[in-house]
């Protein structure tokens, strides 16, 4: 199946195969079918049909003011923040032509964390509005950082993990400093820090998270998929791909600044939500092949959907408390990048 249109004067192709669009549609029910029943579960619950009342205008008016007022926001805010760090190390994944990298893996994350926790800590008197740049700033700083580290007559892809793994446990142990040694900060302010930094999505709302993330969304997902094509062509390598009339570096430069663009986006909303940016692709990869017109879209299904059951879970199991998302995200996360590690140990 094939599908083409024209931007700007230019051809964009894709090459979609009818597994790919299976896998897609079964992944949007299951989105759907999630969401349906994240804003249903609750202290207060409400039936899926119930739900699906209130979804088309016809439902109880304490039901529609749960899920539109409570409960939406937050299903939402996991959908965008999965797919958008899912996406984030897709593309990182095919930069560097190495499956154990995603943004937390190396660092990326770390720097964005630390971004948003100097705007937490310094700058929270500004307009909730600019923390997402904060933390795209901290994202890119890590990212330069990280390159300048590895680089050694090149790039190589160990050399790259390995530096990334230790940026990402200094960028950590500082950030952590900060909000210890802080002492002028409100015991309100450091806790709403320390949550962050273990990557929770509670007590998100319409104003200052949904339509803060939602315009990065817009612009920065349909660039991801419609340069997706580039990455199918850098997989070959870069001498095939400058042979065939690919820009390599101007490229993948784009790439990556669309990719820590994305992951620094999702931090500042999500907090420091660790290992979906790993799983999503890999399992996406599994479903459809390599070719990122198919992996793209089926990583941000993929992690909307972890982050939307990791959430669901720790909202419900532990009622009253509400244990941050990425305790759920981690559980699973860490055990699959340590299979990842075994699995690629004689590459």
């Amino acid at each position: 199946m094939h599908a083409r249109f024209t931007l700007r004067g230019r051809n964009y192709s894709f090459e979609i195969s009818r597994r790919t669009v299976s896998v897609i549609l079964l992944l949007l029910a299951a989105n759907a079918a999630a969401i349906i029943v994240c804003v249903g579960l609750g202290s207060t619950t409400i039936s899926p049909l119930s739900v699906i009342r209130a979804f088309v205008g016809i439902g109880d008016e304490a039901d529609s003011m749960i899920i539109f007022s409570l409960r939406m926001p937050r299903v939402l805010i996991a959908v965008m923040v999965g797919a958008a760090l899912a996406v984030s190390g897709a593309l990182l994944q095919g930069i560097v032509r190495n499956p154990l990298t995603s943004p937390d893996i190396i660092g990326i994350t770390g720097g964005a964390s630390l971004g948003t926790v100097i705007f937490i800590l310094y700058f929270s008197h500004l307009s909730i509005r600019l923390m997402p740049i904060s933390s795209i700033v901290g994202a890119f700083a890590a990212a330069i950082l990280i390159y300048l580290f590895a680089y050694r007559r090149g790039i190589t892809p160990l050399r790259l993990v390995l530096i990334g793994i230790g940026m990402a446990t200094a960028l950590t142990a500082v950030t952590y400093m900060l909000i210890l040694t802080a002492s002028f900060t409100p015991t309100a302010v450091a806790v709403k820090a320390f949550t962050f930094m273990t990557g929770s999505i509670y007590g998100v709302s319409w104003e200052s998270d949904v339509l803060t993330l939602l315009p990065w969304m817009v612009v920065l997902m349909p660039i991801a998929l419609i340069y997706a094509r580039h990455l199918n062509v850098q997989e070959l390598g870069d001498e095939v791909a400058t042979s065939v009339g690919s820009s390599v570096h101007i490229k993948r430069t784009v790439l990556l600044l669309i990719s820590v663009a994305l992951a620094g986006a999702a931090v500042a909303i999500g907090g420091a939500i660790n290992f979906i940016g790993l799983m999503a692709p890999h399992m996406a990869r599994k479903l459809v092949g390599p070719a990122y017109g198919g992996v793209i879209p089926v990583s941000a299904l993929i992690g909307s959907l972890v982050l939307l059951l990791s959430d669901l879970v720790a909202r419900i199991a532990f009622i009253p408390l509400d244990i941050p998302a990425g305790v759920f995200t981690a559980a699973i996360g860490a055990p699959f990048f340590i299979y990842l590690l075994y699995s690629h140990r004689r590459s």
